[in-house]
């Protein structure tokens, strides 16, 4: 899948174009470190796989410290990568970076262009997704190709390499034959295991025989024979990696399929009955859980994320946020036995359930038995039953359970210590740090979080176990410099110290804002507005100044420059009619940012009182309207009683068409409106007022003769099936409208439609073609046609243009028609056929 994915100069190896990567400009520096102090990794786009694997590396100690191990002498130094004579290791040294930048660098992600770019993926690869457990394999054989004559040449096989034995043995003479097999993880199958106990057990414990017609040729019988096959773990590392197999192929429908059942794994596995050898102790074969990489989806896409171990408690591990309200209750309720059991028996009408039948019941309620939900915790489910007397009692010799008359509260009163609830403290146990590293964000988890992967679209997909002999060092823990170069922690000292200037620079640009500064010489006060002296002083005088710095800083640099005396600061802004004022900023202990003050803001420098002689008593809620007044004739003064109209006047307010492209219009103010306020009428700044005179009662009418051109409607339909919509015109016409089974037709007599005369005729559906004919006739036409034969009906079209011939006339008008009648209208037209002309 991956190809060339992984290749280094030298060796044979080319590295492949970048792809033209763009280098975005440096902007908005990144952001420190969330609450947890871990970070976490950028997605480029569709690298959420190679993001978790990478944080699974990070968190294996072992394998870190072994790649920090690894010196600029054996690696030699990425500045040296573009020359030909230099052995740069280029993958190992970019994978040092990008662990000393996670572990260092105060940033809240970390990038992986660089790592990636080593790899010599090119764009389309960073964006496309490919298989977690494919990648951790050729990811190792890189690294084992780049670290060939070093150190670090085998440390990959001395922390994931394991053996394991197939034997075959024959039944007959007892010749047992064995091949052994190298790993650096398991496979195991998910498909009809319960888990992954039960899958090691079908791998390593159960034998497949050779029998019937299914034999096996033993090399020392030189026959067939019966033989049974099984399978051991010979040599186990100190890093157990399993990948499950959540993706099958359905041959019946030819399409892959993820595997979403339940599949169950355990925080600590015994290999002990796995093994060949099984003489050594039991910590020998003792592994702990500590990274569970998790696929989001479907097999033709999703998204992965990891769950991890925090073994050196580089984290700072606090309690997870959780949902409030009814569905933390029911999770709760879910979770505690003595709720469920409860809850269970109390449906009972006798309150009492049989024990046998309460196995079943549960399994009902939750979908889970007692062994697989609760007896790891909880023991026995009689014994648990014993331990609750306070809740339960078992009566009839203990075949039946039953509840107390007033139980306490399951849900409400604390567990008691004996039988602590799981996760009932707030505090992790020693050891039990756990965090969700998802991209770029990291968030703290409960160790029972785990157990919510084992179904469903969002489930496990690589386990990654360590053996629990492996103790790391008391100077290791909360220590993210352990075992780290010296050149890689100055190159992270430095990477804080950039990020540190840059985010001060970027603050304090960001901080920055401009005012406009309006001084009161500059205006004079015009119908209660301010309005500038002349166009050269229109123009205010800007400055940039730090938000964070209080009122009175601003008024010191004002004062040093720009005005003497008395000093107000008011808020302004400009209006059509002028500049108006709002609150004045009188506390200069406050910042600006606290007083509100955003960039672009406009100041009135004042001296509170008056603006050139004149008293100014702005009030904050009045604002000052500039009103565009239209009259007819000539505008003078104020609106309607202010211009002297007469109280028959109309006033019209200007209705602009929408962002729709709508047409603009006026509304006219009723004679109730002329009593509400401007701001009861909305108003607003730049609105257009219109004037209109009163107007003479004129009751004379025009004499018009319209001709309406309409479609007949049935009285029987309703408005909806008659085809009536919004503004759809009517016309009341004399005479009888047709009924559901007739049709109303329109028809000409003549050579032609337009020459013709004109009538119109309603028939039965079920009338023939002839009998239609012989209506027209009758309807007063006898005059112009002196006998029915020789004349025919034809089609006429909404133009008037003349179509086929109707020639069967004795078929059903209905029939011949149908197509027309989906609009109600029906056009027939009689034309002179000439002898010898077939129509």
């Amino acid at each position: 899948m991956f190809g060339s994915l992984f290749e280094e100069e030298g060796e044979g190896y080319s590295l492949a174009p970048s792809g033209g990567r763009v280098v975005k400009g440096e902007g908005e520096p990144p952001p420190p470190r969330g609450r947890v102090n871990l970070s976490g990794i950028k997605n480029q786009g569709g690298t959420c796989y190679l993001n978790s694997l990478l944080q699974t590396l990070l968190f294996t100690p072992e394998f870190r410290e072994e790649l920090f191990s690894l010196g600029p002498k054996e690696l030699g130094c990425l500045e040296d990568k573009d020359k030909p004579e230099a052995k740069v290791r280029v993958i190992p040294l970019e994978l040092q970076r990008l662990f000393a930048r996670l572990l260092l660098v105060d940033q809240q992600s970390a990038s992986t262009t660089d790592l990636t770019d080593s790899f010599g993926w090119n764009n389309s690869e960073e964006s496309r997704q490919h298989d977690v457990q494919e990648l951790n394999r050729i990811l190792f054989s890189a690294l084992e190709h780049s670290l060939v004559d070093t150190s670090g040449s085998a440390f990959i096989q001395r922390l994931y390499h394991g053996t394991t034995v197939n034997s075959i043995l024959c039944k007959e003479c007892g010749n047992i034959s064995q091949r052994q097999e190298d790993f650096l993880d398991l496979t195991v199958c998910v498909r009809g295991v319960c888990g992954l106990e039960g899958a090691l057990w079908d791998m390593f414990v159960e034998e497949e025989m050779f029998e019937g017609s299914n034999l096996y040729r033993c090399g020392q019988c030189d026959q067939l024979v019966t033989a049974a096959k099984s399978a051991k773990l010979r040599k186990l590392p100190p890093f157990l990696t399993v990948s499950l197999l959540r993706f099958n192929f359905d041959f019946a429908r030819c399409e892959r399929y993820k595997e979403t059942g339940r599949y169950t794994f355990p925080l600590t596995i015994n290999l002990r009955p796995f093994c060949e050898q099984t003489e050594d102790e039991d910590s020998e074969y003792s592994y702990e859980l500590f990274s569970v990489i998790i696929h989001k989806g479907g097999c033709y896409g999703g998204h992965y994320h990891v769950y991890i171990k925090d073994m050196d408690h580089l984290g700072l591990w606090e309690p997870p946020v959780r949902e409030r309200g009814r569905e933390e209750e029911r999770t709760t309720i879910k979770d505690d036995p003595l709720s469920v059991l409860s809850s269970i028996i109390a449906q009972e009408e006798s309150r009492s359930v049989l024990l046998d039948q309460l196995g079943q019941r549960l399994m009902d309620k939750i979908g889970s038995s007692w062994s697989k939900k609760y007896r790891k915790l909880h023991g026995p489910i009689g014994k648990f039953l014993q331990n609750h007397s306070d809740v339960f009692v078992l009566v009839n010799n203990g075949t039946w359970v039953a509840l107390k008359d007033n139980p306490p509260s399951p849900v409400t009163q604390p567990s008691s210590p004996a039988h602590p609830t799981p996760g009932s403290s707030s505090t992790p146990d020693p050891g039990s740090h756990w965090f969700d590293l998802n991209d770029s964000t990291v968030t703290s988890i409960h160790e029972r979080d785990v157990e919510k992967m084992y179904q469903g679209k969002e489930s496990a997909y690589m386990l990654f176990y360590r053996k629990t002999l492996l103790r790391r060092p008391s100077g290791a823990l909360r220590n993210p410099g352990y075992q780290v170069p010296p050149h890689l922690l100055e190159m992270a000292e430095e990477e804080n110290r950039r990020l540190q200037q840059r985010r001060e620079e970027f603050e304090a640009s960001n901080n920055n804002v401009e005012l406009r500064l309006h001084l009161a010489p500059c205006y004079r006060l015009e119908n209660g507005a301010l309005k500038p002296i002349s166009i050269e002083q229109k123009e205010a005088t800007n400055l940039t100044f730090d938000r964070c710095r209080t009122i009175g800083d601003l008024r010191m640099i004002i004062y040093q420059d720009l005005w003497e005396g008395d000093m107000a600061l008011t808020v302004a802004r400009s209006l059509p009619a002028g500049l108006h004022l709002y609150n004045t900023l009188t506390d200069d202990e406050v910042s600006l940012y606290s007083a509100g003050i955003l960039s672009g803001t406009d100041l009135f420098v004042w001296n509170g009182r008056e603006v050139r002689r004149h008293s100014n008593q702005h009030n904050p809620p009045l604002y000052i309207l500039l009103l565009d007044v239209l009259e007819p004739k000539r505008l003078s003064g104020e609106v309607r009683e202010a211009l002297g109209e007469p109280q028959e006047s109309l006033l019209c307010q200007e209705k602009r068409g929408g962002e729709g492209g709508g047409a603009s219009g006026w509304r006219v103010f009723p004679p109730g409106d002329m009593q509400r306020t401007l701001k009861e009428l909305a108003l607003k700044d730049g609105d257009a007022l219109l004037v209109l005179e009163p107007q003479t009662q004129d009751s004379r009418w025009a004499a018009w003769c319209v001709c309406v051109c309409a479609t007949l409607l049935c009285e029987e339909l309703s408005v909806r099936d008659a085809g009536v919509r919004l503004m759809t015109s009517l016309s009341l016409c004399p005479g009888t409208a047709p009924k559901d089974t007739q049709l109303f037709l329109y028809f000409s007599v003549g050579t032609a439609p337009s020459s013709g005369l004109e009538g119109e005729i309603i028939v039965e559906r079920s009338s023939t073609v002839k009998q239609v004919g012989n209506d027209c006739w009758y309807a007063g036409w006898s005059v112009y046609l002196p006998a029915w034969d020789g004349w025919h009906l034809r089609r006429l079209d909404w133009c008037e243009e003349v179509g086929e011939a109707l020639m069967d006339e004795v078929s059903n008008q209905n029939y011949k028609t149908g197509c027309l009648d989906a609009d109600w209208l029906i056009q027939g037209v009689i034309h002179d056929n000439p002898p010898g002309n077939a129509c």
